[in-house]
């Protein structure tokens, strides 16, 4: 190894140390973990000719969340994985869905590897994301919710037909049954069943709700499924409801765009297909905008990194943050350097660290993104913006790059906003 490539390592790992931290009084951390289909598809493993397990990039962020929960000493109170846990669809297009009148199409976008129906979703991804969250079951409470790339089915709708219309170049996909999603993250299995903070669920579990107590404070988590329809939405009102004055967390697969518009990607918008289904501008009028409790709104799904922050019908701000880096691949350069040249991306261990300090005046959030990859947050890689702007935002600055992914949130209204769920001793995670 060159001496260039130590120093590199070196400075990664003396990173690694500044985000591994004990909680003071009032702080804590919530850990959202993005899109993690590219590690663990049967086809990014060893057994497939890929040059490293790219499951085991998955398992570290997992180990890293298990050693840095609460009940392990550390300041993880709650962690939030944002969907698309696995890549591959098992069947073509569910029953209900055929009986309902859809029709299929063959297309470019079903002809992509990753859309095209694979029973080794059952055998090799489901368990490898089942061994994954078992890492961090018992350790502290958490959500998963499903992405379209975790339903039973992905197809192409004929009513779409490719370059048919400007808009949809590729044609549409559709995506429906939630049959493998349940049987490994529903209501009903190991990991939530009798758990006393997992308090809701609706749909076998595809959406849920879940309570913890940190940094002084109950919280309500709720995960929604992605597009959810009006009884979807309905149900998460009437769970808010049971939990009066409780600061509320929204989690779903699709929100924001990378431009931080409310716009889900032309070629997989479910409202499109079945319009009983939500868009996200729709879900923020009929949902997020209406119930006051709700502050934060996390998501994934689209490439990238944006945030933006709106006022609700209160005059209360919502946070809406989006994180998404499925899209890299420097750990696939670094293993395979004479393959560079292919388009394999994987993930290279980034999610995020959303560091709560409700403790003095001004309450804030400082959000850290971080590699168990590179053992590094992305302002202190030195080659950060190396390997990702050129791809991401090729027109920002290298400060304004990793602004976008290092920043800080000042929940001004907390204090005031939420007087009311202070709790006198806060219970960690069980």
């Amino acid at each position: 190894m060159s001496m260039k490539k130590v120093l590199l390592l070196l400075s990664a790992f003396v990173g690694a140390s500044q985000y591994a931290v004990h909680a003071g009084e009032g702080q804590f951390t919530v850990a959202v973990i993005p899109d993690t289909q590219y590690y663990t598809d049967f086809r990014h493993q060893t057994d497939a000719g890929f040059p490293f397990d790219a499951r085991e990039l998955f398992f570290d962020q997992m180990r890293y969340i298990a050693a840095n929960a609460q009940s392990a000493g550390g300041d993880i109170a709650f962690a939030t994985a944002l969907g698309d846990v696995w890549q591959h669809p098992s069947e073509r297009m569910p029953a209900e869905y055929a009986a309902k009148g859809y029709k299929h199409i063959e297309s470019f976008l079903t002809s992509l590897p990753q859309i095209h129906p694979d029973e080794r979703v059952k055998t090799i991804e489901m368990p490898t994301a089942r061994q994954g969250y078992e890492l961090i079951a018992g350790k502290l409470p958490f959500s998963v919710v499903p992405g379209n790339h975790d339903y039973d089915a992905n197809w192409a709708d004929s009513r779409y037909v490719p370059g048919q219309k400007p808009e949809f170049p590729f044609g549409m996909l559709a995506y429906g049954g939630l049959k493998n999603w349940a049987s490994v993250f529903g209501a009903q299995t190991p990991f939530f069943k009798d758990k006393r903070w997992y308090v809701a669920s609706y749909k076998e579990g595809v959406d849920s709700a879940q309570i913890f107590e940190a940094g002084g404070y109950r919280f309500l988590h709720i995960g929604l499924e992605m597009a959810p329809a009006d009884d979807v939405l309905q149900w998460a009102e009437s769970v808010i409801k049971r939990y009066p004055g409780v600061p509320t967390i929204i989690s779903t697969h699709d929100h924001l765009n990378p431009a931080g518009e409310r716009r889900p990607i032309s070629a997989v918008d479910f409202h499109a297909v079945d319009p009983s289904h939500n868009n996200p501008e729709a879900v923020w009028e009929k949902f997020l905008s209406k119930n006051d409790q709700i502050f934060l709104m996390l998501s994934a799904h689209q490439y990238g990194q944006s945030r933006r922050v709106d006022l609700n019908q209160y005059g209360h701000k919502v946070y809406q943050i989006m994180s998404d880096y499925q899209g890299r691949r420097q750990s696939f350069v670094n293993a395979a350097p004479g393959r560079s040249n292919e388009q394999e991306t994987v993930g290279d261990g980034w999610m995020r660290l959303m560091k709560f300090d409700l403790s003095g005046p001004k309450p804030h959030i400082q959000v850290q993104t971080i590699s168990t990859y590179f053992k590094s947050t992305a302002s202190k890689l030195p080659t950060y913006a190396v390997f990702y702007k050129a791809a991401e935002k090729p027109k920002a600055s290298d400060a304004d790059f990793i602004a976008a992914d290092e920043f800080t949130l000042d929940l001004d209204d907390f204090t005031s906003r939420f007087a009311s769920a202070r709790v006198k001793d806060a219970k960690k995670g069980k």
